[in-house]
This record gives structure tokens, sequence and C-alpha cells, in this order.
């Protein structure tokens, strides 16, 4: 059968699934496995240390990949940002088509990537900002539903209402995000209105993901109640894997007069990336969502999306079309 949507049109990939740009996780091995899988994979531009990495990252890419690949820039407000410009341009440079953006106030990153011909997806949190991503210019639209690994927003509404209802306002292509980890997160998707289906945490959990196999085996094992929503106290809310670090940022987080200084030595970015490339679970956040509860392997990302698609196709074409024929 195959599912041919709006968004496989729109990218020139075969499936209509995406694996989200993560921190220190999406590096070239991983986007290009989901990309030779027929999904579409994603570069990470701030995992790389300079713009100079990013166009080598990109290049490495190509060395593993003839398929469309993305690149993932995330725009953050910081008192020292790192130079987006100059990443801006080693996109460009690099001749990448697709570019995932997300974050605070990108319209100029937007502006100059359509002026160079690049197809621009932007990751929402909310239709109000969906519809402002819209009016931007952007060619299609992430939806990030609540139950999302990273950055929910602090609306709280879980995808099964905000795919919806940004359907039913956006009108370019839309992807579905958050709490998707198999093909019946897949033809849910479809059928809330959205063209296709970006995963993180997912994609976390197989071969190619560059992570150590602690990190994998620690999202199997966990459920979906194993997650913390840690900075809600600094309207920046964050959803982790339940660990000690993000526990204990909870705990201090609590104190009436805690500031963001108390717990900032706890949740840096360092911390992070050596967790997920020793596997020592407790050296900082680990970034999971929800899904984890749907997540019982490690296969390859082939694997994967192929089940995926066979699962979704099944449930479209003989259960719920059995159902209607009845």
């Amino acid at each position: 059968m195959g599912l041919q949507t709006r968004i496989t049109e729109l990218l020139g990939i075969e499936h209509p699934i995406i694996q989200g740009g993560m921190m220190w996780v999406g590096r070239a091995e991983l986007a290009a496995a989901v990309s030779n899988a027929g999904g579409l994979g994603i570069v990470t531009a701030l995992t790389q240390p300079t713009p100079d990495d990013l166009r080598r990252e990109i290049e490495r890419c190509r060395t593993l990949t003839d398929k469309p690949f993305g690149v993932n820039l995330t725009i953050l407000p910081s008192v020292s940002p790192p130079p987006y410009a100059e990443y801006r341009r080693a996109i460009i440079d690099s001749g990448v088509t697709i570019v995932e953006t997300a974050g605070y106030k990108p319209q100029e990153h937007v502006d100059e990537f359509k002026a160079h011909g690049i197809k621009v997806l932007h990751k929402c949190t909310a239709v109000r900002h969906a519809l402002s991503a819209e009016r931007m210019g952007v060619d299609a639209i992430s939806i990030d539903g609540f139950e999302c690994a990273g950055h929910p927003g602090e609306d709280d509404i879980p995808g099964l209402v905000l795919i919806p209802a940004a359907a039913d306002r956006v009108t370019i292509p839309m992807i579905a995000s958050g709490g998707i980890a198999d093909g019946r997160g897949l033809a849910a998707a479809l059928a809330l209105g959205a063209d296709g289906v970006n995963m993180g945490t997912r994609f976390c959990a197989t071969v190619e993901a560059p992570i150590h196999q602690s990190v994998k085996q620690f999202i199997v094992d966990n459920d979906e109640r194993a997650t913390n929503l840690i900075f809600r106290k600094f309207k920046n809310t964050g959803r982790v894997a339940k660990n000690s670090v993000s526990d204990k940022v909870l705990e201090i987080s609590a104190q009436p007069d805690s500031q963001f200084e108390d717990i900032r030595p706890l949740v840096s970015g360092a911390k992070g990336r050596v967790a997920l490339e020793t596997g020592d679970i407790d050296a900082g956040l680990v970034w999971a969502g929800q899904c984890q509860g749907l997540i019982h392997d490690i296969p390859t990302c082939a694997d994967l999306i192929a089940r995926m698609m066979a699962d979704a196709e099944a449930i479209i074409t003989r259960r719920l079309a059995g159902m209607v024929s009845r």
C-alpha cells in the first residue's frame, strides 16, 4: 500500500516518519540510518562545537546516505548565544535542502533559509505558535504534544487534542510529535489530521543511535510514568527521564526561595552528554518522553520503520476498514 502524504511529497521521502533533532544524539550515523530506511534523518547543528564541525558532519552524513536528510537549528534565549548566523551559513553553504527549526523568534533564520530554496519545518507546542510560523512562511509544522521529551511548552495539551486542534486551523503540511513510538501512533496521527510523525525518544532506542547501550536499555526498562517535568517554576518546562538528577532538581525547585542558579550545576548540557556517552544514568539529565512505556526493544532504524509502516498499514486497511464494512 505505502502511505503517501503531503509530507512524503514535500520532502521527497518514502515514509512519513521523521527523526527529531536531538542534542548529542542527532549525529550523521543516526540521521543516515533513518534516511536510508525511507524516513527523514536529522543532524543536530548545535551538537557540533563549531560551524566548521557542522560542515564536516553534514559531509559525513552524505558519505553514509544518498537520501534526503535535514539539519536541526534550535534557537534558544541565552546570555551568551552560539553564533547562530554562522551555523546557518554552514547549513546553507553545505547545500542542505531541509531544515528543522525550533525555539525562539526564528524569523530571520526562516527568511534566510527560504531565500536559498531550503524547505523549513518548524517545531511548535501550541496552535497559536503554529499559525504564527505558518504566517512566517515555513513549509511545514511539527506540532509537539505534552507527552514529548524536551520542552512541551506551558499549556499541557496532549497530542490527542493538540494534533486535531492544529489540523483544524493550519493549512500547510503538519507533523505530529510527542508520545509516538510505533505504527499505532503513526496511524492515529494520520487519523487526527497530521501528514506524518516525528520521533525522538524512540530513535534513541535503536542500534544506530550514537549513545551508550545502557541508556538505550534504560529507556526500554522505563515505563510511561518514568519522566519528570523540570523547570516548571521557571516557565521553561522540560520533560526528562526520571533519575536521581531530575529528582534532585525537583526537590530543590520545590523550595519556596529557590532560584535557577540553585539547580544550574545539575542540569548542564555537558553532564547530560556524559550520561549519554558513558552510560552513567545518574551523571546528568537524560531527556526522554512518556512513550518510554511503548518501547520494548532496540531494533535497527530499518527494522523499526519497516515494522511501523506494516503495523500502520494493517491498522488502516484491515482493522479500521473491517469495522466500517461490518
